[in-house]
């Protein structure tokens, strides 16, 4: 009894290799001093990145599930990693991670620093890391700016959940200090140093929550 593959793909390429077959008989009868040849080879579609695959790029286990299931050793292995692409320049991308902190460059530069009114940043952390690095010409100097920051948050009641504890008792009182990581995310308790360095976090790793800080 003559073998019929199961798949339907299959079939269908089986069936052309019947006819490839006959017709080389045909053609050798009426040449016999030439002699016709082809090669074939069996293969299918990959289930995961859809490039087709020789049946040598599958696993026996794999290639056992069948056409539509079978993903070749190399998404199997993990070597072909899936791609991002920017859909403002096509750009693309190793992981989502990446490309969101790619789409910042199309961001509209319309923010303005809470301090010197300048507006020339694309997001709120960026207009706060202007302000932190001490060049703002409202609040000159990193550690003044720093101080001055840590006390806006601590007066506005919706900030007071980013911050990392209350100010620690001391033997000459309340120690009004800047703790040397201030900031938390409520999301994954992880401490920062600096404000805008937390809602550049927020932005990127947890973008529905960018909106809870505010200047």
């Amino acid at each position: 009894m003559a073998y019929v593959p199961p798949c339907s793909r299959e079939r269908e390429m089986y069936i052309v290799v019947l006819i490839i077959e006959a017709h080389l008989k045909i053609k050798n009868r009426i040449f016999p001093f030439f002699k016709f040849s082809v090669i074939i080879t069996m293969g299918r579609y990959c289930a995961e990145c859809d490039e087709w695959c020789s049946c040598s790029q599958f696993s026996r286990s794999q290639w056992d599930k069948g056409d539509g299931c079978s993903r070749c050793k190399a998404c199997v292995m993990g070597y072909r990693s899936p791609t991002y692409q920017c859909g403002e320049c096509y750009r693309e991308f190793n992981s989502q991670n990446e490309l969101n902190m790619h789409m910042q460059v199309h961001r509209p530069r319309n923010v303005a620093c809470p301090i010197c009114g300048e507006q020339r940043f694309r997001t709120g952390a960026n207009a706060v890391q202007h302000v932190e690095s001490g060049y703002c010409t409202g609040c000159r100097g990193q550690d003044n700016a720093c101080r001055q920051i840590y006390d806006f948050a601590k007066r506005q009641s919706g900030m007071r959940q980013f911050l990392t504890g209350n100010p620690m008792l001391t033997n000459g009182g309340y120690n009004d200090s800047v703790p040397d990581f201030p900031y938390q995310c409520r999301e994954c308790a992880k401490s920062f140093r600096q404000l805008s360095q937390l809602m550049q976090h927020q932005d990127q790793k947890h973008g529905r929550y960018s909106n809870r800080i505010g200047y």
